[in-house]
C-alpha cells in the first residue's frame, strides 16, 4: 500500500539539481608513466546528453525521439494524404468520419504525451547546462585572478588588448542544413499571429454556414474532422521540429564543451592548479498549489505510469465494444473520441502553460550563467561586450507573446477544467447521444488547435533566446582562449624567445578541435 501511495504520489515533485563539470588533468611529462596512469590523462571535454538509470525510462525516451524523427513526421503526412482522397467517396457517410476523427484524436493523445515528455527531458538538460557551466567558471575565474596576481606574465598593451575586443571569430557554432533551415521558416510560419487569426477565420465561416446546414452532425463532424487532422499535422511537426532543434543544441553545446575544456586546461596549465571543480546545485523553483497541481498531470502525462494509463483507456474502450447496447455503433466509436478531446483539450492547456513555466525558470538560469561569465571577463579589463541580442520583437511577435501568456496563465488552465466540466454536463443532459458526443469533440478540437498553434510560438521565441544564449556563450569562451594564448605569448616575446614561442604556444595550446 505504502508503495502504491510512494509511486502515486512521485509525479509533479520537484527535486534540486546538482552537476560538476569534469576536471580537465594536467599530464605531466616529467612524471613517470606509471603514475601518470593513476591520474587518468583521458579528460572529458566533449558533452553528453543525461542517461537515466532505468531501462524502461531509456526505451520511452528512444520512442519519444522515434516520434519526432522525420521518417515519423513524413509517414503522418502521408496518412493525412490518404486520409484526404479516401475522403472524396466515403466523406459522405457519418461513420467514416468518426471512425476517422477517432483515429485521429487517438494520435493526438499519444503526441500529447510524447511531446510533454520531450518538454520535460529538455528542461533537466538545460538546467544542467546552466550548472556545469557555471562549475567551470567558478573554477576559470580563480586561476585567472592567480595568473595575473601571479606577477610572472607581462601585460597585455592597449592596442593587442583592442585588437582582442574586436577580433573577428573565425570558428563559429555549427549551423543547420536546409532541411533544417526550411523546418525554422515553416515553424516561423505555422508560429505567426497571421496565421492564427487565419486559423479563427475558418472556424467563423464554418460557423456560418451552420444554419445552411441545419445545425447537422454531419456539419459538426466535419469540423472535428478537420481540427483533428489539423492538429495531427501540427503536433507531428511540432515533435520533429523539437527533436531537429534539441539535436542542433547538442552540437553547439559540445562546441562549447570543448572550448570550455581547452580553456580549463590552459589556465591549469599555466597556473598548475589542481582544485577540482566545484558542484553547482539548482533550487526547485517555487510555486503554489494550482501550478503544484498543473505540474502533476504534467509529469502524469510524460511519465510511464501516464502511458500506461493511456494504454489502459484504450484497453477499456475496446472491451465495451461488445455491449449490446453499443455494439460497435456510431456511439461507441464517439466514445474514445470524447475522452481523447476532452484529455486533449486540457492538455492543450497544461503544455503551454508548463513550457513557459519551465522556459522562464530556464531563462533564470543562463541569466546566472551570464552574470558569472561577465565577473569572470572583468578580471581581465572587459567590461562591455558587443554580444548578439535578440531583435526588438515586432508588433506582431508581441502580440503573439501576449496571447501565449494569457493562454499560459495558471487560472486559464483552471478556466480549461471548468470548460470540460461544462461539456460533460451538456453532453449528460443530452444522454450521450451522438449530439451529446460531438458537444465534447468538436469545441476542445478547435481550442486545442489554437492552443498548439500559439504552442508553436512559444517555441519559436524560446528557440531563437536559447541559439543566442549559446552564441554569447560560445564567444565569451573563445575570447578568454585567446586572451590567455595572448598573454603568454607575450611573455615568451618579452624574454627574446618570440620565434620559440610561437611554436610551444602553438604546440601546448592548441584548440581540440
Amino acid at each position: 500500500m505504502q508503495r502504491l501511495i510512494k509511486l502515486l504520489s512521485a509525479p509533479g515533485k520537484l527535486h534540486e539539481i546538482e552537476a560538476v563539470a569534469p576536471t580537465q588533468v594536467v599530464f605531466d611529462a616529467e612524471v613517470s608513466e606509471e603514475n601518470n596512469a593513476n591520474i587518468s590523462t583521458e579528460n572529458i571535454n566533449g558533452y553528453t546528453t543525461i542517461i537515466k538509470p532505468k531501462m524502461l525510462e531509456r526505451w520511452l525516451d528512444k520512442v519519444v525521439e522515434a516520434s519526432g524523427s522525420e521518417f515519423a513526421y513524413f509517414t503522418i503526412i502521408i496518412a493525412l494524404l490518404i486520409w484526404g482522397f479516401l475522403g472524396i467517396p466515403f466523406g459522405k457517410y457519418n461513420t467514416w468520419q468518426v471512425i476517422i476523427s477517432d483515429a485521429q484524436a487517438i494520435v493526438n493523445m499519444v503526441f500529447d504525451a510524447f511531446l510533454m515528455r520531450q518538454q520535460l527531458n529538455s528542461h533537466d538538460s538545460l538546467l544542467t547546462v546552466a550548472a556545469c557551466l557555471r562549475s567551470r567558471s567558478t573554477s576559470n575565474k580563480r586561476m585567472l585572478l592567480q595568473l595575473i596576481g601571479s606577477g610572472k606574465y607581462s601585460d597585455v598593451s592597449g592596442k593587442q588588448f583592442s585588437e582582442l575586443e574586436q577580433t573577428t571569430f573565425a570558428s563559429e557554432l555549427p549551423r543547420e542544413n536546409w532541411l533544417g533551415r526550411i523546418s525554422t521558416g515553416l515553424s516561423a510560419f505555422m508560429g505567426h499571429i497571421l496565421t492564427v487569426l487565419g486559423f479563427w477565420v475558418c472556424v467563423f465561416i464554418w460557423i456560418g454556414f451552420g444554419k445552411y446546414c441545419g445545425w447537422s452532425d454531419t456539419w459538426q463532424l466535419y469540423m472535428n474532422s478537420a481540427t483533428s487532422a489539423l492538429m495531427v499535422f501540427i503536433l507531428a511537426f511540432l515533435a520533429n521540429i523539437r527533436e531537429r532543434h534539441t539535436k542542433y543544441m547538442t552540437k553547439c553545446l559540445s562546441s562549447i564543451w570543448q572550448l570550455d575544456s581547452a580553456l580549463e586546461l590552459r589556465l591549469r596549465r599555466l597556473t598548475q592548479d589542481t582544485t577540482e571543480n566545484e558542484p553547482v546545485k539548482i533550487s526547485p523553483r517555487k510555486r503554489g498549489w494550482i501550478q503544484r497541481s498543473i505540474d502533476y498531470y504534467a509529469d502524469l502525462v510524460g511519465t510511464l505510469l501516464g502511458i500506461a494509463l493511456l494504454a489502459l483507456a484504450l484497453v477499456l474502450w475496446l472491451a465495451v465494444g461488445p455491449i449490446p447496447k453499443l455494439h460497435f455503433d456510431t456511439n461507441w466509436w464517439l466514445l474514445i473520441g470524447t475522452y481523447a478531446g476532452l484529455l486533449g483539450l486540457n492538455d492543450g492547456f497544461v503544455l503551454r502553460n508548463v513550457y513557459t513555466v519551465l522556459g522562464e525558470h530556464e531563462n533564470v538560469q543562463f541569466t546566472l550563467v551570464e552574470y558569472e561569465d561577465a565577473d569572470m571577463l572583468s578580471t581581465i579589463g572587459i567590461t562591455t561586450l558587443s554580444e548578439e541580442r535578440v531583435p526588438d520583437q515586432s508588433l506582431t511577435c508581441r502580440i503573439s507573446t501576449r496571447v501565449g501568456d494569457i493562454c499560459a496563465h495558471q487560472y486559464t488552465v483552471v478556466l480549461g477544467v471548468l470548460l470540460i466540466a461544462a461539456l460533460l454536463i451538456g453532453a449528460t443532459a443530452m444522454r450521450w447521444s451522438v449530439t451529446g458526443q460531438l458537444l465534447c469533440n468538436v469545441p476542445p478540437s478547435i481550442i486545442e488547435s489554437f492552443f498548439t498553434m500559439i504552442l508553436i510560438t512559444g517555441h519559436n521565441i524560446g528557440d531563437k533566446k536559447r541559439r543566442v544564449d549559446f552564441h554569447n556563450i560560445y564567444l565569451r569562451r573563445l575570447m578568454l582562449v585567446k586572451y590567455v594564448d595572448l598573454l603568454a605569448k607575450v611573455e615568451l616575446e618579452a624574454e627574446g624567445e618570440k620565434e620559440e614561442g610561437e611554436e610551444v604556444v602553438g604546440e601546448i595550446f592548441e584548440v581540440e578541435e
